[in-house]
């Protein structure tokens, strides 16, 4: 195997998006994204069985667009990568499944890894014809990564992608994402909520109304300096839309959107830029899917140049989930000498964030 530049496919099947990405070493050759978003959006949110069922029709199709994309033959790959926690439990199983067989057929090392710390692999891809990632300098450790999507919300000090991650917070109750979709649902906006909330918040003042920021006052530093909580948020938010709904009064809608949106953007910056601050670590990487809202990149962009923070965010297309980000994390493993995982590993939906890759059954099942 080829352990210098070696091509990897990865399969990232965590929730509602089926990703097959192919990459050599950190060269991203391609970046197939088949997304059940649309099947959901009449639940008002992802339904477990139906994303499992998604990934079953859109995996092989993915495949071959991915290999077409990329130019190559699956013969020519050096090696398997696969998200196998954390996630849904059944859209996990199918992407480790077909993996596994993958592996086996083509008679190539299997690497099963994790998704959150992935997103962070996403930013060490480069490719000649995406530029919107204008810092292509490499990854610096230890770095400090803020990973912002509908499942999960998470503060990680990365001191090594492929050997010490520390999960130093994470949301107590709601992600982010889930809470922006919970407040669309509340202002009758569509789902998914994250990019109609950004729309009307576009024309809405974000001082208009002071919602709560979550585990913020000094009785909570303690015990929870790096942990989130949206939960309260959205609560304030439903009150203060049926408080001027019982009193006949209009909804500002675009008002409630932006001061939300504000409070969830001040929320998560604080926190990151208190963890940057406390471990003296000038980075501060973003990624995850709610990375794409317009206010918090701007917001993140002026507060890190005030506290003289370095920030790294990822072309837009690697920060939602993507299989091309578990084939960079592949890539790191075996450029480091990792051995390949065994056949034995299994989907674990509670994957904790320090195992970067789990090697058998017995890790899997939360062993040694």
């Amino acid at each position: 195997m080829n352990r210098t530049d070696p091509l990897v496919l990865g399969i990232e099947t965590s929730c509602d998006e089926t990703g097959i990405g192919i990459v050599r070493g950190t060269a991203l050759l391609s970046n197939t994204i088949a997304s059940s978003m649309d099947e959901h959006a009449r639940y008002g949110g992802v339904v477990p069985e139906i994303a499992a069922r998604a990934h079953l029709d859109e995996l092989v199709p993915a495949i071959h667009a991915a290999v077409a994309e990329a130019g190559i033959r699956l013969q020519d790959l050096d090696a398997i990568a696969v998200t196998c926690g954390p996630g849904l439990s059944g859209a996990l199983m199918v992407g480790v499944g077909a993996a596994k067989a993958l592996a086996v057929a083509l008679d190539k090392p299997i690497y099963a890894v994790n998704h959150l710390v992935g997103h962070v692999g996403a930013d060490l891809l480069h490719s000649n014809t995406d530029t919107s990632n204008t810092d292509t300098k490499p990854l610096e450790y230890p770095t400090i990564a803020l990973l912002v999507s509908g499942g999960h919300t998470s503060l990680l000090l990365v001191r090594d992608l492929v050997s010490d991650v520390e999960l130093l917070g994470e949301t107590i109750d709601d992600a982010a994402g889930e809470a922006f979709d919970k407040v669309a649902r509340l202002l009758s906006l569509p789902y998914p909520g994250g990019p109609q909330i950004d729309r009307v918040a576009a024309s809405g003042n974000p001082k208009a109304i002071r919602f709560p920021r979550g585990l913020s006052q000094p009785k909570d530093m303690a015990a929870h300096r790096y942990d989130f909580s949206f939960s309260g948020l959205k609560t304030s938010v439903a009150r203060f839309v049926e408080q001027r709904q019982d009193s006949g009064e209009p909804v500002p809608i675009s008002d409630v959107a932006a001061s939300f949106r504000e409070a969830v953007v001040d929320i998560l910056l604080t926190k990151a830029l208190a963890a940057c601050a406390d471990y003296n670590v000038p980075r501060l990487l973003l990624g995850g899917g709610v990375i794409a809202n317009a206010r918090l990149r701007q917001v993140a962009t002026e507060r890190t140049d005030a506290a003289g923070v370095v920030l790294r965010i990822p072309p837009l297309s690697l920060c939602t989930d993507n299989g091309a980000m578990i084939a960079a994390l592949g890539a790191q493993l075996i450029m480091a000498g990792h051995e390949a995982s065994t056949l034995e590993f299994g989907a674990d939906s509670t994957l904790p964030v320090g195992q970067i890759q789990v090697s058998g059954l017995a890790q899997s099942l939360g062993g040694p």
